[in-house]
């Protein structure tokens, strides 16, 4: 799976798989997109170049205003930032449930 991040994002968070920033320049073809309320918009911008098809987006919230700006978006996944130890699990739960 290819993981694209618009966010950065602790490495240590993500060991379990192979993640890469978000290069408007080149990104690697994304199964799964990691975002937030300060990336939608290049996201929005540049998804048709940058993600497969099909592609799960995860979006990281940190309050419930984010989560109101991100339901227009169809946003696939949510999680909240002060749980982003938990995001192998989210990952790992997305490829198993919508992508496999």
């Amino acid at each position: 799976m290819n993981i694209v991040t618009f966010r950065d994002i602790d490495a240590s968070l993500l060991s379990e798989h192979s993640v890469e920033s978000f290069d408007p320049s080149g990104s690697t073809k994304a199964d799964i997109v990691i975002l937030d309320i300060n990336t939608i918009f290049d996201f929005e911008e540049n998804k048709g170049k940058i993600t497969n098809n099909p592609f799960v987006s995860i979006a990281i919230i940190d309050d419930e205003s984010d989560y109101d700006a991100f339901k227009n978006f169809g946003i696939d996944a949510w999680i909240k930032s002060s749980d982003l130890n938990q995001l192998n699990k989210i990952i790992n739960l997305v490829i198993k449930r919508l992508l496999s």
